[in-house]
């Protein structure tokens, strides 16, 4: 098993300097389960922007397997609606849908995603991906409705705690409301080290050191292609994927990776061909870095690592 010291020295100075020139406040790299890169403020929460969808993610697959929540329930029979209500049509997107970033809902939404986003009715439920935040904010409202819990309560009891966070408070987490719609936002505030215990645990397929926190179909799901951006880019169920070297996604390296991301350079991204997780953070999410400047940082991680790895 390679250590630390098997990592190029000389590589590693050189993306710490690059991590110097800001926008950058953590990063940190686990490989085979060792850590051999840490930079930064790694124990301190910051916001985790669109992070949160693929930690949600994390909650829906242990309720679903505990058959808390059913993928197949339609909007309709769960009775969620929104100001001004919503269609016949559209109440007939399920919970899967929403997951896939598919629901055919184009309501306007807290957090709005309003470029790009289709006009009311222009798609059927599961025939078009659109990165919609209304679907991302109802599977909020969804979870609490359907298990009776609080959604950051058991983000803590099913997952932080079992995945022994270290930085972890429900306190910072908090929803916003607004006048576009009833399904608030659920905005989240994580550390890096904290971040990086989701990426080991969807890297060994659900395991947290021999126990099974959430089943291994869920996540082999969760970062398949369900939908097929171009380029060699994919989303599938909260999480990204980008294919080997894809020319559509700045991100891309030598082999496939699956990745959560959030605005300003919130990073969890995950090479199971390497045994390796990246995190990166940027506290100040206004004044963070771009995709493809993540893609430069990521490549010289990659570029430090022990040639049998």
């Amino acid at each position: 098993m390679p250590e630390a010291s098997d990592w190029s020295a000389e590589g590693l100075e050189r993306l710490a300097a690059e991590l110097s020139l800001g926008g950058s406040t953590a990063m940190a790299i686990v490989h085979r389960d060792q850590p051999v890169f840490a930079w930064g403020a790694l124990a301190q929460p910051t916001s985790v922007a669109s992070v949160r969808k693929s930690l949600i993610n994390v909650l829906y697959g242990i309720y679903v397997a505990a058959g808390r929540i059913d993928l197949t329930a339609s909007l309709a029979v769960m009775g969620v609606d929104d100001i001004g209500g919503l269609t016949e049509t559209e109440r007939s997107a399920t919970v899967a849908d929403l997951l896939r970033a598919r629901s055919g809902v184009y309501h306007p939404s807290v957090y709005d995603t309003e470029h790009g986003r289709p006009k009311r009715g222009a798609y059927k439920p599961g025939e078009a991906w659109f990165y919609n935040n209304w679907d991302f904010n109802a599977l909020g409202t969804i979870f609490e409705r359907q298990t009776g819990e609080d959604l950051f309560e058991g983000f803590a009891k099913r997952v932080a705690t079992p995945l022994g966070m270290q930085d972890f408070s429900v306190a910072d987490c908090r929803y916003q409301h607004g006048p576009e719609s009833q399904h608030p936002v659920y905005k989240m505030r994580l550390s890096a080290r904290d971040l990086a215990r989701i990426g080991l645990l969807y890297l060994r397929g659900g395991t947290w050191r021999e126990t099974r926190i959430v089943s291994e179909e869920w996540v082999r799901d969760s970062v398949r292609p369900h939908s097929d951006l171009g380029g060699g880019r994919s989303y599938g169920l909260l999480w990204w994927s980008a294919e080997a070297s894809a020319p559509g996604d700045a991100l891309a390296i030598d082999v496939p990776i699956f990745y959560a991301s959030g605005f300003g350079g919130q990073y969890i991204i995950v090479a199971p061909a390497y045994d390796l997780v990246v995190i990166h953070r940027a506290a100040q999410v206004d004044h963070g870095i771009r995709h493809d400047r993540m893609g430069e940082l990521l490549r010289l991680a990659i570029a430090a690592m022990p040639e049998a790895a």
